[in-house]
């Protein structure tokens, strides 16, 4: 444990003070996430809404700007892996749990009470799907974007340490490796924690509920813990395997499951109606991504109230995830250009997540508006397995999704300890074996005690509660990002930057200046 730093201390005091509340006190954690959650909620949701959109539009203009060529590492660098597997990777460690758990049970959600309108029509319904969209799409992608490329960018092409707090170095300075860089390390630890568990309770939850189809096991707390006991043991032990094989292997496998799933929930559901309804909504979601983006119904609390319970939630998710998945993106991302790495980043997950809900989400729908089965009566955990229910082949439906929560379950906690390692052992690309063991303890413990404080509604408190702060340094990344893109690309350099540059970047930076004053 030599290696570690003050963050690592830090981060486990405050985990294991949170961890004994909720075991000494679940009552009193429970009472006090609640007041905290409604007091973020209404008075920040402004902030969740303008950051997420104000990500997506950087990322933008990422793509389209001169700072696309710049390379995620030296000019000489080669990716470490090939296509394919790095978008694997990165989807897996992205939101595969929640596209299993969500994938259902969101849209039928929405389409039985819809942010606008009258549920259960069928415009209830493309609204539904067109929410679906945004909260998985270009925004949350963008916000992964956009920390990635940061943390790839200056620990691979300056040389800084793969931390939160290296990526404000050109505006903190100095002061990133006191004390302001432990702070803005810790909040990056704490944030990953939170999210991370968020997503280990819903894939033990949808595990219990598929055994529970399949098998009758009960649905119940003690059967959950049972079930993160035995996956904490299987993701350890893949931990223990490094990047280059337990990661990389799992997350491939589970794009072949996938894939595998995603095929045959399409063949044996109306496949003409989910392709006529995937072109409408995707076209729909398309056209009125601001508005969507930005809307708060400051008028309507009804309205505002659905606002808060989902598209503020899933702003507030994907920023405290955001840590945990761009420093692993990052990781795997070395040798690529900025702009083949946000198009990559942004667009096409964003692709494979409509594709996603509006084969799955469209199936529920068409079941309960077209064939009147009641998918919206069931609990968020329950909808997929009913809707199989009433699939062909539904056994082999439901023991594949087992398979896939499982692996989805391994890789995202497996990919979380190597980056809960990394940001406490001072950005090391190999943190100790032990370091990752005791951060995946820890997340097992936190996700056990968030689902005995009060399940989902635990779960977004602390999501919550994490990223208003993280919200806040994520902005400020991307300033110190253009101030150093503008630097090398020939802007104002000081002798700091050319000692940052290789020989050969200064010459290069040098004589483009030289080029741009005559």
């Amino acid at each position: 444990m030599k290696q570690v730093s003050q963050v690592f201390w830090i981060a486990l005091a405050i985990s294991i003070v949170f961890v004994m509340w909720g075991v000494i006190g679940p009552d009193g954690l429970k009472s006090a996430m609640a007041v905290m959650q409604r007091f973020f909620l209404v008075n920040f949701g402004w902030f969740f809404q303008l950051a997420a959109t104000y990500f997506l539009f950087f990322a933008l203009f990422l793509i389209f700007s001169r700072y696309g060529k710049i390379k995620l590492g030296k000019n000489e660098d080669k990716p470490d892996f090939n296509r394919p597997t790095w978008f694997a990777m990165l989807f897996s460690a992205g939101m595969g749990i929640g596209l299993l758990f969500f994938g259902v049970s969101e849209p039928i959600s929405h389409f039985a009470s819809p942010p606008v309108g009258e549920g259960g029509t069928g415009e209830a319904a493309r609204i539904a799907l067109r929410y679906t969209y945004l909260h998985w799409g270009f925004h949350a992608w963008a916000i992964y974007a956009v920390i990635a490329l940061a943390l790839a960018y200056f620990k691979f092409r300056k040389g800084h340490p793969g931390l939160m707090s290296a990526t404000l170095y050109p505006l903190l300075g100095e002061r990133t490796k006191g004390a302001v860089g432990t702070v803005i390390d810790t909040i990056a630890v704490i944030a990953t924690i939170f999210g991370v568990a968020a997503s280990l309770g819903l894939g033990a939850a949808q595990i219990n509920s598929g055994l529970h189809y399949l098998t009758g096991l009960p649905n119940t707390y003690g059967v959950q813990l049972v079930i993160i006991a035995i996956v904490t043991v299987l993701f350890l032990i893949s931990a223990g395997t490094g990047v280059k094989r337990g990661i990389k292997y799992l997350s491939n496998a589970n794009m072949g499951l996938a894939l595998v799933l995603l095929l045959l929930v399409f063949v044996l559901a109306p496949t003409v109606f989910l392709l006529n309804l995937l072109t409408t909504t995707f076209g729909e979601y398309v056209q009125n991504l601001l508005v969507m983006g930005t809307r708060l119904a400051p008028f309507n609390k009804e309205n505002a109230e659905w606002l808060r319970n989902w598209t503020i939630f899933y702003w507030a998710w994907w920023i405290a995830w955001a840590p945990f998945v761009g420093t692993f993106i990052a990781r795997v991302s070395k040798g690529r250009t900025v702009r083949e790495f946000v198009i990559a980043v942004l667009i096409i997950p964003t692709l494979v997540c409509a594709v996603w809900f509006g084969i799955f989400g469209g199936t529920g729908i068409y079941m309960e508006y077209q064939q009147g089965f009641d998918v919206s009566g069931q609990s968020l955990e329950t909808a997929l397995f009913y809707v199989y229910q009433h699939l062909p082949l539904s056994m082999p439906l439901i023991i594949v999704t087992l398979l896939l929560v499982s692996t989805f379950f391994i890789t995202s906690a497996d990919s979380a300890t190597f980056v809960l390692g990394m940001q406490t052992t001072r950005g090391s690309l190999e943190p100790p074996t032990s370091v990752k063991f005791v951060w995946g303890f820890v997340l097992s413990a936190s996700a056990a005690v968030l689902m005995a404080s009060g399940g989902l509604s635990g779960f977004q408190t602390a999501i919550i509660v994490s990223g208003f702060p993280l919200g806040i340094v994520l902005i400020l990344m991307t300033l110190g990002l253009l101030k150093s893109f503008h630097a090398e690309m020939g802007g104002t350099g000081s002798d700091e930057d050319r000692n940052r540059m290789s020989q050969t970047e200064y010459m290069s930076w040098l004589s483009r200046k030289r080029r741009a004053r005559t």
